[in-house]
C-alpha cells in the first residue's frame, strides 16, 4: 500500500469505513454474524457445525459463499473495466448495496445480508493488481499484522511513516462502524441507502485518483 499516492490511502480509509458502516448494520441486524468479516463467519460456521446448529450453519455458510461470489464478479468487472477498473467495482458495489437496501425494505432481510456480503467481497477488487488484491479493505486482521510490522521497522530504524497507511486503514473500518451502529436503530436497513450512495461517490473520485495505479 504504501507505492500508493497519499490521496489513495486516504480514499483506501474511506473504502475501509465503508465497509465498517456496512458490517455494523449486518451484525446487528443479523444478530452477530458478519457481511464483510468471513473470519468470524468461517468461525460461526465450523461451531454451527460441531454443535449440530443447522441454521446457524446455514447462515454462517451462505454469507461467505455469497462473499467469495462478490469477489468472483469485482474481479471480473475490474478485469474488464481498463483504466476505469476502480470505477467500475465500486458502481457494482453500488447496485448490490441499493439493492439490498430495496428488498432490506421489502422484509427480506435474508436477501439483503447476501447481497451486502457480495458487496464487500467485490469492493475489495478496487485495489486489484497483477492478478492479486494489493490490500484489504473490509477486513482488518492483515492490516494489523501490516502495521506492527511497519511500527518495528521504524523503531529500528526504517521509514518513519511507513506503518500510517495501515493506521488509516483501520481508523477508517472502526469509524465506518461506529456510524453504521449509530444509523441501525435509527433506519434500520435503510442506512444501506446511505451506504450506496456513499459508494457511488467514491465511484466517481475513483475515476478521477486512477486509484488502480501506484506508483512506480
Amino acid at each position: 500500500m504504501t507505492r500508493y499516492d497519499k490521496r489513495i490511502w486516504i480514499f483506501a480509509a474511506g473504502l475501509s469505513a465503508l465497509a465498517g458502516f456496512v458490517d455494523a448494520i449486518g451484525f446487528i441486524e443479523l444478530g452477530g454474524f458478519f457481511v464483510s468479516f468471513m473470519s468470524g463467519n468461517s468461525t460461526r460456521l465450523a461451531v454451527g457445525l460441531a454443535e449440530r446448529a443447522a441454521g446457524v450453519a446455514a447462515l454462517a455458510g451462505g454469507l461467505v459463499a455469497s462473499f467469495v461470489i462478490g469477489v468472483i464478479a469485482g474481479t471480473l468487472v475490474a478485469r474488464f473495466g481498463g483504466a476505469r477498473r476502480g470505477r467500475s467495482v465500486l458502481m457494482l458495489v453500488a447496485i448490490l448495496l441499493a439493492g439490498a437496501a430495496a428488498v432490506g425494505g421489502q422484509g427480506a432481510v435474508l436477501v439483503a445480508a447476501l447481497l451486502m456480503a457480495a458487496a464487500m467481497g467485490a469492493e475489495n477488487s478496487v485495489f486489484e493488481r497483477e492478478g492479486e488484491v494489493a490490500f484489504g479493505l473490509t477486513y482488518m486482521t492483515g492490516t494489523l499484522v501490516k502495521l506492527g510490522q511497519r511500527l518495528t521497522a521504524a523503531l529500528l530504524g526504517g521509514p518513519r511513516f511507513g506503518w500510517l497507511p495501515y493506521l488509516l486503514l483501520w481508523i477508517g473500518l472502526v469509524g465506518g462502524a461506529v456510524a453504521g451502529a449509530l444509523a441501525h436503530p435509527r433506519l434500520g436497513l435503510a442506512a444501506l441507502w446511505v451506504a450506496a450512495a456513499a459508494a457511488a461517490v467514491l465511484a466517481a473520485i475513483a475515476d478521477r485518483l486512477a486509484v488502480a495505479r501506484p506508483r512506480s
